[in-house]
């Protein structure tokens, strides 16, 4: 049976729901309380997204200050017949422990998620019914209070037998997913291997056709740029414009030629050597792919494997000078005594010379800003990750990009790659 048969009643049942639910978000969040204001206007960021994964056995989640940097932190793993590692860690908690872990991470601008399956589970090959197992995973996501979640699907051998099986499960596991959990409320992510994204390799379409057929429902891709050779994906040029002939055109920019969102591509790596088996690349290295990516228009951002081999210092080294992050300086004021400390926030320097301000009205703190939402402050150009009031731009919440300084003559459009349009033919299966 075709995929796009095959969904046709669950989309059908989600298009539904989803005119119910086509309230804007702004005008949804004022008519609730605070709270749960401030809980639900974090729950859906915009690029670039920094996304740290924690499977390795710690007794309870970072600290805000352990991991400043990243925007969401995935635990790992939710199971279809329960939580284990750190998912289980969280699910032990007391109700009061994650409360106060989401509100300090919500005040930090963190969205807390959970991944499924991971390389323990092969729900395709076991048989797995999606429609049930999305509706027990997403019932386990809204009982414990998490944002979102992360499908982290490793059936290799589904994929690899070319029948279109993997696609299909996908698809429908996808879509039954975005009911329970309705887009603009929660994250629902895909961590595929970039080999998946190559054309005309899977008998199913692979990865270009999900994306052709439930992409609209994924928020981004984490996609597993190691674990496929030991020469793969190990320079700037490998990943992201040339990947070698055992996996073409599955470096970044590859995909992205291929249809899939830009901004959706989220460049995931291991922390040290040891987190994988290949595919390591050093930070410093990878921040200068990053300025490179940057400068030809890409801004997804970067996904690590795992907590606590990467933490906040990782993720400021990655994101370097294209996304830097910001410094809190203590400033000594003379009182004729000691010395004491006003608090001062000062941001690391950023590029020059990129922000198109034109049109662009200053930063007001009484109005409330949308996800993407454009403003000029300092003499430079701020963006907002999600929604936000009374948040200072490059003040410690992180809530807004800067995108350069303010300049009427250069702009960001500018500098960006020129990419075709984007084109997928979905294979039959």
């Amino acid at each position: 049976m075709h995929l796009s048969l095959t969904l046709t009643t669950a989309m059908a049942a989600f298009a539904c729901f989803g005119e119910v639910a086509s309230v804007p978000l702004e005008e949804t969040l004022r008519s609730l309380t605070p709270k749960a204001r401030n809980v639900l206007k974090r729950a859906t960021p915009v690029a670039p997204y920094f996304v740290l994964y924690s499977d390795a056995y710690v007794s309870t989640e970072p600290t805000v200050s352990e991991i400043s940097g990243f925007n969401v932190f995935a635990l790992s793993f939710l199971l279809a017949d329960g939580a284990a590692d750190q998912a289980q860690e969280w699910e032990e908690l007391t109700a009061a422990q994650r409360s106060s872990i989401l509100s300090e991470y919500d005040a930090a601008g963190i969205s807390l998620i959970v991944s499924f399956f991971g390389s323990t589970e092969t729900p395709t090959s076991s048989g797995y019914d999606p429609i049930n197992t999305a509706n027990t995973m997403a019932a386990w996501v809204i009982e414990y209070g998490l944002q979102g979640v992360d499908i982290d699907y490793e059936d290799f051998a589904a994929f690899n037998a070319g029948t279109g099986a993997a696609e299909q499960w996908l698809g429908n596991f996808t879509t039954q997913l975005r009911t329970q959990l309705p887009q603009g409320q929660y994250i629902l992510t895909h961590a595929p291997v970039a080999p998946w994204f190559t054309p005309d390799r899977w008998g199913g379409g692979g990865y270009l056709w999900v994306n052709s057929v439930v992409g609209d429902m994924i928020d981004w891709y984490n996609v597993q740029f190691y674990n496929q050779g030991t020469t793969e994906y190990t320079t700037c040029d490998g990943l992201l414009y040339n990947s070698s002939t055992a996996w073409p055109q599955s470096a970044l920019f590859q995909i992205a030629d291929s249809g899939v969102p830009l901004d959706k591509l989220v460049i995931g790596k291991p922390a040290t050597a040891a987190q994988a088996t290949n595919g390591y690349i050093d930070p410093s290295l990878l921040a200068s792919c990053v300025s490179s990516a940057y400068a030809d228009g890409w801004d997804g951002g970067v996904m690590v494997w795992e907590y606590p081999y990467a933490e906040s210092s990782w993720i400021a080294t990655v994101r370097g000078d294209t996304w830097p992050m910001p410094s809190t300086t203590a400033t000594p004021t003379s009182t004729g005594t000691t010395p004491t400390s006003t608090g001062t926030t000062t941001a690391t320097p950023i590029p020059t010379g990129t922000g198109n301000c034109a049109g662009v009205a200053a930063w007001t703190a009484a109005v409330a800003y949308t996800g993407g939402s454009e403003v000029t402050y300092g003499g430079y150009l701020w963006t907002a990750s999600w929604w936000t009031e009374d948040d200072t731009p490059g003040g410690t919440s992180g809530v807004w990009i800067n995108d350069g300084a303010c300049t009427s003559t250069a702009t960001a459009a500018a500098k960006r790659r020129a990419l075709p349009p984007p084109i997928v033919t979905a294979p039959a299966l």
